[in-house]
C-alpha cells in the first residue's frame, strides 16, 4: 500500500500536521495495513482540533470504505462500513422511512467518527448519544479482527465508543435506525430575549428536537438572547428540496469577523424571526446540517483558522452559563456561530462527552486574546463540574481534564491492553495524555 505525504488540519484549521496517509479501497488492503503497519484511522477530519491529526506519523484514510452493507426493515438495523457518512445514510434511508437515531451538526461525519466521538444531536435529551444506538462494531486491532458488542466485552466496548480511535480501526458497524415518516421537518422558531427565558423554553418543550442559536455578542439586559427552535418530523412530505450547496472559494479577510461586523450581523439575524415567533417547513438536511449548505465554511475565519469552545455544565449551573456569556460578550471576540442545547444523561463510553445539563458551543477566530478567553472559560466549566468536548478541543492542557472524565483510568487501561505499543495515538491523545492516566 502506498503512503503519501500530506499536510492535514483539523476542521478549525488552527492546528496542522505533516503525515503519511494511506487510503485503502477495500477490506483486504485495510486488513494488511492494520496487521503490518498499524496507524490511527481518520474519516473526513471534521473534528475541530487535533483529534484527527498525527504529526510526524501515519494515518489511514477510511473514506473509500463507505459501503452500506445491509438493512433489516424488521428491526431497523443497518450495517455499514466506517467511511459511510451520516448525511449519506440519511439521504438514502429517510425516503424509505428510516433515519439515524442521532445526527450531529454535519452530515459529513463518518460512521466511524460518530462512534469514536460518541456524537450527540439536537435530540440528546430524549435519544441520548450516538453510541447508545450502536448494536455491534467490527474492530481491527494489531492482533486481528473482532466483532464487539456491549455483552461480548463491556470494557472494550466502552473504551471504543467515544474513545477517539484508541482501541483499533473501526471497519464497520451495525446501528439501529428510527422510523421517519417524511423528509420534512416542522420547525417552530421563537425569538428569545434573555437567558432565563431561553432555559425556560428548553425545560418546557416537549419537542423531540430542540436547539438554540444564541447571540454571544449580547450584553447587559440582552445577555443570552437568541432564537429557540423546536423540530418535529412532519407526518407527510411538504415537497421541499434541500437546495444546492455552495462553496466558500477562498479564505475570508480578517475584517469579516471583526467585533462591529459580528454584532451588527447578530442583531439582524436575531430579528429575522418575528417577535411572536413563526412555524416553517424545512427539508431534513437543512434542519440537521445547516452549515453543510456552505462547503468549506471554515474558510470564513481566514487562513489562521478558528477555535471552538464547547462545554457541558450541570443543570443547576446557570450562573456559570451567565458568567461565560458575560465574559464572551465583554471580550467582543465571538463569531455568529454560537449554540445552546439541553442535554440528557445518555452516554455510551468512558470518554463520551454528554452529561445532563446545558451545552454551550462558541466559535472564535484564532487570535491570542481568544485563546486566553477560552482558557478562562475552560476553568469555569471545570469548577462547575462540567467537561470539555474532545472532538472540538484544540487548546486544553491535560490538567484541565482532571475530574472532568472520571472514567479516564479505565479507558487508558483498556487502550493499553489492546494497543500496548501505542500505534493508534494521535496529537490529541499525546497533548492531553489520555493514555497515561492511572
Amino acid at each position: 500500500m502506498r503512503w503519501n505525504r500530506a499536510e492535514t488540519t483539523g476542521w478549525g484549521r488552527a492546528l496542522r500536521a505533516a503525515e503519511e496517509i494511506a487510503r485503502p479501497e477495500n477490506r483486504a488492503t485495510l486488513h494488511r495495513l492494520v496487521a503490518e503497519t498499524p496507524a490511527p484511522a481518520m474519516g473526513n477530519r471534521r473534528s475541530y482540533g487535533d483529534a484527527a491529526l498525527n504529526h510526524g506519523g501515519r494515518s489511514i484514510d477510511m473514506t473509500r470504505l463507505d459501503r452500506l452493507i445491509g438493512f433489516d426493515p424488521e428491526t431497523g438495523i443497518l450495517e455499514a462500513e466506517a467511511g459511510a457518512t451520516i448525511g449519506e445514510i440519511a439521504r438514502v434511508f429517510a425516503p424509505r422511512g428510516w433515519l439515524p437515531a442521532v445526527m450531529p451538526g454535519t452530515g459529513f461525519a463518518t460512521l466511524g467518527g460518530a462512534i469514536a466521538n460518541d456524537v450527540h444531536g439536537k435530540n440528546h435529551h430524549v435519544a441520548g448519544s450516538f453510541g447508545q444506538h450502536v448494536v455491534a462494531i467490527d474492530l481491527l486491532t494489531p492482533a486481528g479482527r473482532l466483532t464487539l458488542t456491549a455483552d461480548s466485552d463491556a470494557t472494550l466496548w466502552r473504551a471504543t465508543i467515544g474513545g477517539v480511535g484508541q482501541t483499533g480501526v473501526i471497519l464497520s458497524a451495525r446501528i439501529r435506525l428510527i422510523p421517519c415518516p417524511s423528509t420534512t421537518m416542522r420547525v417552530r422558531e421563537r425569538r428569545i430575549d434573555t437567558l432565563d427565558a431561553f432555559l425556560g423554553h428548553f425545560e418546557d418543550s416537549d419537542a423531540p428536537f430542540s436547539v438554540g442559536w444564541i447571540d454571544a455578542t449580547a450584553r447587559g439586559a440582552a445577555l443570552g438572547r437568541g432564537i429557540f427552535e423546536e423540530g418535529r418530523i412532519a407526518p407527510h412530505d411538504a415537497g421541499h428540496a434541500p437546495g444546492a450547496a455552495r462553496r466558500m472559494p477562498l479564505d475570508a479577510p480578517r475584517a469579516l469577523l471583526s467585533g462591529p461586523v459580528v454584532r451588527a450581523f447578530n442583531a439582524v439575524y436575531w430579528r429575522r424571526v418575528p417577535a411572536g415567533g413563526r412555524s416553517v417547513a424545512r427539508p431534513l438536511e437543512r434542519f440537521f446540517f445547516p452549515l453543510d449548505r456552505l462547503h468549506d465554511w471554515n474558510r470564513l475565519y481566514g487562513k489562521p483558522g478558528f477555535h471552538q469552545f464547547q462545554c457541558v455544565v450541570p443543570p443547576a449551573a446557570t450562573d456559570t452559563l451567565r458568567e461565560m456569556l458575560d465574559r464572551i460578550g465583554t471580550a467582543g471576540l465571538a463569531s455568529p456561530l454560537a449554540v445552546l442545547k439541553r442535554m440528557g444523561p445518555g452516554r455510551a463510553g468512558h470518554l463520551s462527552f454528554p452529561m445532563e445539563g446545558w451545552t454551550l458551543a462558541v466559535d472564535f477566530p484564532n487570535r491570542a486574546p481568544a485563546r486566553a478567553l477560552i482558557a478562562g472559560l475552560e476553568g469555569l466549566a471545570r469548577d462547575a463540574g462540567g467537561r470539555l468536548y474532545l472532538a472540538k478541543d484544540a487548546l486544553a492542557a491535560p490538567e484541565r481534564l482532571v475530574g472532568m472524565y472520571p472514567d479516564l483510568p479505565d479507558f487508558a487501561a483498556a487502550a493499553a491492553e489492546v494497543d500496548p505499543a501505542g500505534h493508534f495515538a494521535t496529537d490529541l491523545v499525546r497533548r492531553l495524555r489520555l493514555r497515561e492516566a492511572t
